[in-house]
């Protein structure tokens, strides 16, 4: 089992979302973080004055999956996240040990 945090564009988020449940997601987590990459924040003009962003704002996408499913969500998200400009984000996947489902007790990839 992996799982995958996606940091990703706020107005990506619908796009994501729908196309990993017609692969067959059953579950996320959203988080709306801030942040900073190589493109270290940028400045704006607000009612005359000029202030420096430094986090800009991305929505966190979290989920586990089973190993076979990995590459697909993986693949999923990349291709439909990307608009090809810089801050596009990034894709982090880590191994999970276990996983309980505290309802039923389940265990392992049976309670994905």
């Amino acid at each position: 089992m992996k799982k995958i945090e996606a940091f990703i564009r706020h107005f990506k988020l619908e796009e994501v979302k729908e196309a990993l449940t017609q692969h067959g997601v059953k579950g996320m987590t959203i988080t709306e973080v801030r942040g900073f990459g190589r493109q270290k924040g940028h400045t704006e003009v607000y009612r005359g004055a000029e202030y420096t962003v430094d986090f800009v704002p991305k929505i966190k996408i979290e989920l586990a999956v089973a190993d076979a499913d990995l590459a697909t969500v993986v693949e999923t998200i990349a291709q439909v996240a990307k608009t090809g400009s810089v801050g596009d984000g990034k894709i982090f996947v880590s191994s999970l040990d276990n996983v309980v489902r505290i309802r039923t007790g389940e265990t392992g990839e049976s309670a994905l």
